[in-house]
């Protein structure tokens, strides 16, 4: 015979923030502590009388309040991390999802939504270059973005230069008209897509008319010394040895370089080394550079593309 356990919440405005839409994260919580728990006004009640399983229900419960009290809307997402942390007894880490976020003006604060995401934040506030390697949906090109947006915003740095190697994805697109900006413009939309998510179209437009946000294509940046600046090179993997050394060595004073990649996704010709690849190897004992590797356990975008992405790595095991 079993008895309940209740935690009564203060309004039912935090039990929907706690359980989520459609109760996903109180399906999250479910299936991490591995018994029922349902509903009743504002009371969460857990259907168990295991003393280790109540304990842990409590502090669960204590930290997804903890972390909606200060706009960290719960996810289940959260709430596995918040369960490995706990259950290593890591006290450090829930902090460093509570505490590590980034704070734009005018806009909600961006807070990590796993271990690897907290530490790549860590890396991006300390360090003045980081690479981040890891597989689509991690949260990579975003977070950068965020970061990026906050130093310009709060005129840390005077202007944000977006840059990617220009290669298609199997495919050619051919003759694209327009000026340098039209044409480099779709190898750029997902860092604009992540822009459109995190500031208002006015102040996008403010900036770019201000040439604070500027777009320069990977094979022009040759020649130039880049100060006060944050530099954002995304799809790295595209990039050969010799542009990968070119624009490392652009940085000047009082810059910042994020390099984001994903090495299972390689466009170059088969006889052409991939740049972030060698730059991994060649500069991995350099104590000044953070490097971020995130896995298919990362992925925050959606479960379906974490089963995606998990059915290719097995591929042929």
């Amino acid at each position: 015979m079993s008895s309940n356990y209740t935690v009564v919440l203060d309004n039912s405005k935090l039990l929907q923030g706690i359980c989520g839409p459609n109760d996903i994260n109180l399906n999250a919580l479910q299936n991490v502590i591995g018994v029922e728990i349902f509903t009743k006004g504002n009371e969460l009640i857990l259907n168990s009388e295991d003393p280790e399983i109540l304990n842990l229900f409590k502090k669960l419960i204590d930290k997804l309040i903890e972390h909606h009290g200060i706009g960290h809307i719960p996810d289940p997402h959260l709430v596995k991390t918040l369960y490995d942390s706990i259950s290593r007894n890591n006290e450090s880490d829930t902090n460093l999802l509570k505490n590590l976020h980034i704070s734009l003006p005018g806009s909600p604060k961006v807070f990590p939504r796993n271990h690897n995401q907290a530490m790549y934040i860590d890396g991006m506030f300390k360090n003045n270059i980081v690479f981040a390697v890891g597989p689509a949906g991690t949260g990579k090109t975003y977070l950068a973005i965020a970061h990026a947006l906050k130093e310009i915003l709060e005129k840390k740095k005077r202007k944000l230069i977006l840059t990617r190697p220009v290669v298609e994805a199997g495919e050619s697109l051919g003759f694209l008209p327009g000026d340098l900006n039209q044409k480099i413009s779709p190898y750029l939309r997902p860092l604009y897509d992540a822009i459109d998510s995190l500031i208002p179209f006015n102040v996008i437009t403010k900036l770019e008319e201000n040439r604070i946000i500027e777009i320069a294509p990977l094979a022009y940046m040759r020649g130039r010394s880049l100060k006060d600046s944050y530099i954002l090179l995304d799809e790295a993997q595209n990039t050969t040895k010799e542009q990968m050394k070119m624009f490392l060595t652009r940085l000047g004073e009082g810059s910042k370089a994020i390099i984001t990649g994903d090495i299972t996704q390689i466009d170059l010709p088969s006889r052409k080394k991939s740049g972030l690849i060698h730059a991994l190897e060649v500069l991995k004992d350099v104590k000044e550079i953070k490097f971020s590797y995130f896995g298919s356990g990362d992925i925050v975008r959606s479960s379906l593309v974490k089963e995606i992405v998990n059915a290719y790595e097995n591929e042929g095991k």
